[in-house]
Parts: C-alpha cells; structure tokens; sequence
C-alpha cells in the first residue's frame, strides 16, 4: 500500500520550476492545475453525460438514417458526447503531464493515485469508443432495402462486441467520477482553493436537479429506438419485445 501513502521527502508542493531549454525559472500555479481539472470533471464531462442521456430524440419508425457524424444535425447529441469527452480527457491528460512534469514525479499521494486513475481510466473510455463497432441499420444510408447483408452493424446487430463495449463503456463511467471525486477532494486538502469547494458542490446539485427534472418529464429515450426505429423488425427491438 505504499502508494497511499504520503512520501514526507516529496511532500512539499513545489511553486516553481527550472526550463532547461528555456533556461529560465516559471512560478507554478497550482490553482491553474485546480481550476482545470474541476471545469473538466463537473462541468465538462457531466454536461457530455446529460446530453447522451437526456438529448436523444424520440424515436421513430424508421430512426435516424443519416450518416452519424457531426456534420449531420440529427447526430448533435451523439457528437456532443464524443468530441466533447475527448476534449475533456485531452486536457485532464495535459493536467497530469504538466502536475508530475512540474513536481519532478510522482508524489506518492492519495491525490497522485486518484488522479492518474482517474485520467487511466478516461483515456480507456476514449479507447473503448473506438471499439464500439459499426453502426449499420435496415434504413442507414449504407443499407438497400432488399439487401439485409447491407444492414449488419454491431449496434444494428447488438453482436458480443457492442454488448461488451457498451457494458464496459456504461460501468466504468460510474468508476471514473469515484476516482475524479477522490482526486478534487485530496486535491483540495492538499492545496485548499478559495470557493472552490463550494462551486463543485453547486455543480454537483444543478447537475442532480437538471436530471431530475428531465428524467421526470421524459426526455430519457432509449438509444437503440432513437437510432433504428421502433418497430420489431430490429433486432434488439424484437429480443425485448416483452421488456
């Protein structure tokens, strides 16, 4: 366990640092580094989570036939999602390169290990997108309508691949804020930041209330009917035809 523990020899948290190819001394900001992380992890990617969850359109007989990307409108919940998340991770990674450039390694401390978990575990979920598959579908703009071969897609299909991405992807979303929330606690213990504590509090409620709220008046539409249809010619529609 003695990366939970505190290193009394790299404790002390350095306020500047020597370039060498500059060859100059920059004080180090660590509120900077502060501010950063809490916009990417209450702001950012809840808002990136909200919108997958809440922004989905109703679905349809037919669902959504254009090609998913973000130059297509009727996508901008999923691009949203997925630029907005890679955003997000690109810069809680630069954060960490600079923190453990800046402190000359790791520190050993619980703030150390909940952040770099945290960032491991978001650049996995990054990855784990690029796994998801193809998305295919019975009146996507790649299918002929009397061809079914053109119509396979590992979310069309629901195959062992999109199933394992999708209960991967769903839980470890869970595990990543466990971490998050670990990192800006000891973060803050470590080097206290004015009204810092009280605005993550804020957007921890305003998110709350934001999914009560759309969650209550029915925004949550399943994903699977928002983009193939509903009708029970779609696979996975007619396996939870009783659901």
């Amino acid at each position: 366990m003695a990366l939970l523990q505190i290193n009394p020899a790299q404790h002390h948290i350095p306020t500047e640092v020597y370039v060498d190819f500059l060859g100059t001394t920059i004080q180090v900001h660590w509120n900077y580094h502060a501010y950063l992380m809490v916009f990417v992890w209450f702001v950012l990617v809840p808002l990136c989570i909200l919108v997958i969850r809440f922004g989905k359109p109703k679905p349809t007989e037919k669902g959504l036939y254009p090609k998913v990307s973000i130059w297509n409108a009727c996508w901008w919940w999923f691009s949203v999602h997925k630029y907005g998340l890679i955003v997000a991770i690109s810069l809680a990674l630069a954060g960490a390169v600079v923190a453990v450039a800046v402190s000359g390694g790791l520190s050993g401390t619980l703030h150390s290990f909940f952040g770099l978990m945290t960032v491991a575990l978001g650049c996995l979920q990054i990855m784990g997108g690029w796994l998801r598959g193809k998305h295919g579908g019975k009146n996507y703009y790649t299918a002929k309508p009397d061809d079914p071969a053109t119509w396979f897609g590992d979310h069309y299909n629901m195959t062992k691949r999109r199933r394992i991405f999708e209960a991967y992807h769903k839980t470890a979303g869970y595990f990543v804020y466990f971490f998050a929330s670990g990192a800006v606690t000891t973060g803050l213990m470590q080097y206290p930041v004015p009204g810092l504590g009280a605005f993550i509090v804020a957007m921890v409620l305003l998110a709350f209330a934001v999914a009560i709220v759309l969650e209550y008046k029915g925004y949550r539409y399943d994903g699977y009917r928002a983009a193939h249809g509903w009708t029970m010619d779609a696979p996975f529609n007619k396996e939870r035809e009783f659901l």
